[in-house]
């Protein structure tokens, strides 16, 4: 039944765009143009192999040959964004006219730092970064796969403003300027990740080796992603396909002290004459985690093993995707509880049991899988516009298992099914106008599987219709637009053990969004940008409706089906500064939440605690907060030291409710003030068996946390810490072509023991012999990564 709905909204959408806003039209191969020309060093003229020439609008990706010179067949006629990169020089960014036969040279200048680039976040089609008035970090897959961290979202965690929610190594979701769980959007290649992400013990269900790209707007973005995105929007990009007439891939394999975890991943990926394809597949296992404090971290182990690809045709009436992916994780839960001799115990282990000692996780644990799959289109028009229309399909199942007498039969397991859509009429560019109108939502249904209830079944239906322009005055590029949601859920009467739990109800919840911006270039070093935002979020399902104790909370959350959306006000403002020295960023902003959404201890008539058992009751309530910070990077490079890099990033958050809770004015779950600083070397192509050279220090300060939610002693204060990590790599070439990337890194050099404030086992119970309370983070960790792409042309 909802892939009927949805698929019957998508086909009415489009029914409606082709017959109404661009009548002329057909599906049909329309007349085509091709692009050529060389790609050289501005100041000496001479050209540069294997440079990439992007039209992210088109999924198109070529690379310049030996001789600097690069050819796109079949292109569609018509104006498109590009983006052109090379190592070790300023990538150029743009717009450019193809019709028929085209030619078009690159001229780069050597620079050491990469500030231009295209973005399709928060957009309704590819922008230069520079015109985008909200803030968005890039990062690319080359920083991905450089950065010192464990996994993949400590690399997301680098960019200003960003900090992880985390449960052990294996669990982690962002938090964007204080703003965590349902309040960011996650998209992988356009899709709309869904898969409880309500709950502490729920991470991102996604192969953290296929990333290429990835983009993070920071600020409420509700305009293109509809309810939820009023922290920011992250986007994870693994469908970018390979030149064509081109066959690509690669082995690697990664490898961590601290825990034994081993990694490895494969890819392959062609496009030939415009049939393009990849495929991947990932393993990942690990024991215990370690600490100074702690020792090993009993059940803190986990193993993975993941799968994907997509299949796709370009042509010049533009292209079509189908994208497919299947994330399989087993991870064990920490309980945190402790002996009289302060060692980790289970129930249900003796000590001395071979178990204890291996990779297999131990009861409790959770089986998390992620299905996706989705078809992504792109239809060129006659008259110059362009229709984009995505559907998606995506099954996440959680299970949790706790019974060690019968471990293979789950406690709790969740199952949600979530039809997405979306599809949006771009019309031709007029008066230098770029106007969008569009619709996306979701269908959605969460069954429970097992005896265990925490949230009812239910059923949920999203439709959201927006209208999003932008024009260039000069120097200065406004944008904004305007738009409507409306979210139906539906909670059905659930069962738990053969009695009633949750009785149904039904509600309905609108809202209007809008947003203006403006990015201002005073010259071609200095930018400033603004922009004014309304977004919204409804509460989700767990809110509404939650009754019991998830896993790892240590509270008996109750729901409230009273609550309203949040309704997000927010202003930022963002100055560029870029220049042949210094690269400067300062970004500060507000933001005002109506309705915002909390859980409140439950106190009987006495004043005391109200339990159920043992455990402290909660219930979700909401008032006004308010939310400033600011964030900051500053990028030395001073000239003739080019290689040489001071880089630092600043971030602080503060939340304040207007009414006190408990004595607590402190929103809960806001990362404190951090510095992180990196020096860093450099040398893109002045050694000839190691190109690409770089070797970095790090130190990472993260202040105190003094300004918590102590309200209800729902948090407490935690100590400031410092780490120094370190890392080196290169890409290794032999013959003049790249054999390999080695890449070697060390977190927490000091082996410092430390608790991150968003880390959800600081509330593990205390160790009675030391009187330290909770689990800390890990200690040092050393890692190794050996990537072995190969590739060829295909004639």
């Amino acid at each position: 039944m909802q892939k009927k709905i949805g698929g019957l909204i998508v086909l009415q959408w489009l029914v409606f765009v082709v017959g109404y806003a661009a009548p002329a039209v057909k599906i049909e191969e329309l007349p085509g143009g091709s692009l050529r020309g060389i790609v050289s060093d501005a100041s000496t003229g001479l050209p540069l192999p294997g440079a990439t020439i992007s039209f992210p609008d088109l999924k198109i990706d070529v690379t310049s040959g030996r001789d600097g010179a690069y050819f796109v067949r079949s292109l569609p006629n018509g104006r498109f964004v590009f983006a052109v990169s090379y190592v070790g020089y300023r990538s150029s960014a743009g717009t450019l006219v193809i019709k028929g036969t085209t030619r078009q040279d690159f001229k780069l200048s050597v620079s050491v730092v990469e500030n231009e680039a295209v973005v399709v976040t928060g957009v309704s089609s590819s922008t230069r970064l520079k015109q985008a008035p909200t803030h968005i970090s890039v990062l690319s897959q080359r920083s991905l796969q450089q950065s010192s961290g464990t996994g993949l979202l400590d690399a997301v965690a680098k960019v200003p403003g960003v900090a992880l929610i985390t449960t052990g190594p294996a669990i982690a979701k962002p938090s964007i300027r204080g703003l965590g769980y349902n309040r960011v959007v996650t998209l992988n290649d356009g899709v709309r990740q869904e898969g409880q992400q309500w709950g502490d013990e729920h991470g991102l269900e996604l192969d953290e080796y296929s990333a290429q790209k990835i983009e993070v707007l920071r600020g409420p973005a509700s305009l293109m992603y509809g309810s939820d995105a009023i922290g920011g929007v992250l986007n994870i990009l693994t469908n970018i396909p390979v030149p064509e007439n081109t066959i690509r891939g690669s082995l690697s394999g990664s490898l961590n002290s601290n825990n034994n975890m081993q990694g490895g991943y494969a890819n392959i990926a062609g496009n030939i004459n415009g049939f393009n394809w990849s495929a991947y597949g990932s393993l990942k296992s690990a024991g215990d985690y370690k600490n100074r404090y702690d020792g090993n971290v009993l059940n803190s182990r986990f193993n993975e093993k993941n799968f994907g690809g997509y299949l796709g045709l370009n042509r010049s009436w533009g292209y079509s995707h189908l994208i497919f992916s299947s994330f399989d994780q087993h991870v064990g839960m920490i309980e945190g509880e402790r002996d009289d001799a302060g060692q980790f115990i289970l129930d249900g282990y003796e000590p001395g049991d071979q178990r204890l000692a291996g990779k297999t996780p131990l009861v409790p644990h959770q089986r998390v899988q992620h299905f996706k799959t989705a078809l992504d289109n792109s239809f060129l028009l006659s008259n110059g516009g362009r229709i984009t229309a995505l559907a998606g399909f995506q099954r996440n199942q959680r299970r949790e298992f706790g019974d060690v007498e019968d471990p293979s039969v789950p406690d709790a397991y969740f199952d949600l099914k979530t039809i997405n859509y979306s599809a949006a009429y771009h019309l031709p560019q007029a008066g230098g106008w770029k106007v969008s109108l569009g619709v996306n939502g979701m269908s959605q249904q969460n069954t429970n599987r097992a005896a265990e209830a925490l949230i009812p079944d239910y059923q949920l239906f999203d439709a959201g219709i927006y209208g999003y322009a932008a024009k260039t005055v000069h120097n200065t590029t406004f944008s904004g637009g305007l738009r409507f949601d409306n979210r139906n859920i539906s909670s059905k009467r659930t069962y738990e053990e053969g009695s009633e739990k949750f009785q149904p109800f039904t509600k309905s919840l609108s809202s209007i969004s809008g947003s203006f911006g403006l990015a201002h270039d005073f010259s071609e070093q200095v930018t400033l940008k603004a922009n004014a935002s309304k977004g919204f979020r409804a509460p989700n399902m767990a809110e509404l409706a939650a009754k019991g104790v998830h896993e790892g909370t240590f509270r008996y959350e109750i729901g409230n089906t009273d609550l309203k959306s949040e309704d997000a006000y927010a202003f930022d403002l963002g100055l560029d500064v870029d220049t042949r020295h210094v690269s400067l960023n300062v970004s500060p902003y507000i933001n005002h939440i109506r309705n915002y959404i909390y859980y409140q201890k439950l106190l009987t008539g006495q004043g005391g605690d109200s339990l159920i058992g043992d455990v402290a009751a909660y219930r979700f309530t909401q008032q006004t907060a308010n939310l400033l910070g600011m964030e900051a990077t500053l990028d030395i490079h001073p000239h003739p030291l080019d290689w040489l890099h001071f880089e630092n990033t600043f971030s602080w958050t503060r939340g304040r409710f207007t009414k006190t809770v408990d004595g607590s004015g402190n929103l809960p779950l806001m990362a404190p003030l951090r510095l992180l600083t990196e020096l860093r070397a450099e040398f893109p192509g002045r050694l000839k068996a190691f190109r690409n050279f770089y070797a970095k220090a790090e130190m990472d300060h993260v202040a105190a946390q003094q300004h918590f939610f102590s309200g209800y002693n729902t948090e407490t204060a935690t100590p400031g810490y410092t780490l120094f990590n370190a890392g080196l790599g290169s890409d290794v070439y032999l013959g003049g072509v790249k054999r390999a990337v080695v890449i070697l890194a060390v977190n927490n050099i000091g082996d410092v023991a430390y608790q991150q404030h968003l880390s959800r086992l600081k509330y593990a119970p205390e160790n009675r012999v030391t009187g330290r309370t909770g689990v800390f983070n890990m200690g040092r960790n050393f890692t190794a990564r050996l990537i072995l792409p190969f590739g060829w042309k295909v004639k």
